[in-house]
């Protein structure tokens, strides 16, 4: 809720004679205290800090659509016409090598459904930087359909990609994501104070606080679009910014430290050979029973028998990756279905026998790993599916509504000025102390806000100093 308005007096102005006059308000207390601090922060926040949460919000936009564009710019390589059967996953991974000799296969993905190509993952010197090459096989005839780079974990094409880019850090690299990292770290700030501004003004109506009010065209009109607008979409803009933040750059790392110390790391499986892992994590009574030793060089029982061993041990998701062994490790099978209900368990399979060597069950995260995965997808748009692609498109249009309406207040109000300087003088020691503490805190857990709030209170103090010569006797205009 990016409200630019002055809040120096009450928007009462516009409003036509006709209407009757809003409920009073109680005075007093803590929150007539706050109020002016309030104010002054979201109005500096909302002014210097907007045209970051616009880049964010139009690039979150294009991101959000951009997975059923890619669904219908690369249809060649993604779809096929259904078969009556579908060839072993071990010859469609051959067809890949013969189109690819220079690649090294690392993973498989069949097709989630009836007419999905499977997708054969390769360590190419080609493919661009943080890229494998996707081998795009027909399950059913075992047609090669094309070659794209895949990125991440979600196997992004090259449109998603790039637009996940752009929003991330403007194809600008590590100094670009400090844009995206500074708008994360504002917005639950300016959304949580624009719902405290908004349910603290005076109304004539219930329905007013939820609902546009109808009219000509005014500030006072804007502001009920505003402000109703992000009623609704302040809850989904808070969690936006908490997990955009999961995997920023310097609040992410402290995130991270304090997931960690709760217990909440995510656990990882065991796939060595002939025992675990240094550092990994056992999980007792989940695996083989046994400590499998490495097989002979070269032995492998292939991939078709890793697969059928992985379902028979639970992995029954239709959507599934198999990272294939290298040197001391075995076969992962991994469920990646993300919708609803949540199919995350993984398997790991000796290569020599099929034997399983550790199974890990999404159920066993600990619960801060669980909310971590699922807020990172949800973020993502990879969490639900076209759902949530959907949902995240609402959410980065109602922002961009709301910083227009935010700056077309803020235009029509000029040349308003926030509240006066020294509100925080009016707030009670026993509630300031305590609100300044928790703000440090804050602001060194969030090293960008912490870093933009101070620039902000040198700007307030440059300006207060100016502002003081100006009025001194003598001087003129």
């Amino acid at each position: 809720m990016t409200t630019f308005h002055d809040p120096a007096r009450p928007d009462t102005s516009e409003a036509p004679p006709s209407e009757t006059a809003p409920e009073p308000r109680a005075t007093g207390g803590t929150w007539s205290a706050l109020r002016p601090l309030v104010m002054r922060l979201h109005f500096y926040a909302g002014v210097l800090v907007a045209p970051f949460l616009l880049v964010a919000a139009v690039s979150g936009l294009l991101y959000a659509l951009s997975f059923q564009a890619e669904k219908v710019y690369y249809a060649h390589e993604l779809e096929v016409p259904v078969g009556d059967t579908t060839l072993p996953l071990s010859r469609q991974v051959e067809t890949a090598r013969a189109a690819n000799p220079n690649g090294t296969v690392t993973a498989v993905w069949p097709g989630a459904e009836p007419g999905a190509t499977t997708r054969v993952l390769m360590a190419d010197p080609d493919a661009p930087e943080g890229a494998s090459t996707a081998v795009f096989v027909d399950p059913y005839t075992g047609e090669v359909r094309g070659q794209l780079p895949s990125y991440g974990s979600s196997g992004a094409l090259p449109l998603r990609t790039w637009m996940a880019d752009l929003h991330r850090d403007l194809h600008l690299g590590e100094f670009g994501r400090n844009y995206s990292e500074l708008a994360a770290s504002w917005l639950w700030v300016i959304a949580l104070g624009g719902l405290l501004l908004w349910l603290g003004r005076r109304r004539r109506a219930r329905r007013a606080l939820v609902l546009p009010e109808r009219g000509p065209k005014s500030r006072r009109r804007t502001l009920s679009w505003h402000g109703s607008v992000g009623l609704w979409a302040v809850t989904g803009l808070v969690l936006l910014s908490a997990t955009g933040l999961t995997w920023s750059r310097y609040a992410g790392e402290n995130i991270g430290t304090v997931q960690d110390g709760l217990g909440g790391a995510t656990p990882t499986l065991t796939a060595t050979l002939g025992g675990a892992a240094a550092g990994s994590s056992e999980h007792e009574g989940h695996g083989a029973g046994h400590t499998p030793a490495a097989p002979a060089a070269g032995a492998d029982a292939g991939l078709d028998k890793a697969v059928a061993a992985a379902r028979a041990a639970g992995i029954d998701s239709p959507r599934i990756s198999v990272v294939l062994p290298v040197e001391g490790k075995g076969y992962v099978v991994k469920e990646t279905d993300t919708q609803f209900p949540l199919q995350l368990d993984s398997v790991a399979v000796n290569p020599a026998d099929g034997a399983v060597l550790d199974r890990l069950a999404f159920a066993d995260h600990p619960l801060l790993a669980k909310l971590t995965r699922i807020g990172i997808d949800a973020h993502t748009g990879v969490f639900l599916g076209l759902f949530n692609q959907l949902a995240l498109a609402a959410l980065a249009l109602a922002l961009i509504l709301l910083i227009l309406w935010g700056y077309r207040m803020w235009w029509l109000r000029r040349p308003g000025r926030p509240v006066a300087r020294g509100a925080w003088r009016k707030v009670p020691v026993t509630l300031l102390l305590p609100l300044a503490a928790a703000t440090a805190l804050v602001g060194w857990f969030v090293p960008l806000l912490g870093l933009s709030l101070l620039a902000f209170l040198a700007v307030d103090l440059t300006l207060a100093a100016v502002a003081k010569v100006r009025a001194r006797p003598g001087r003129t205009a």
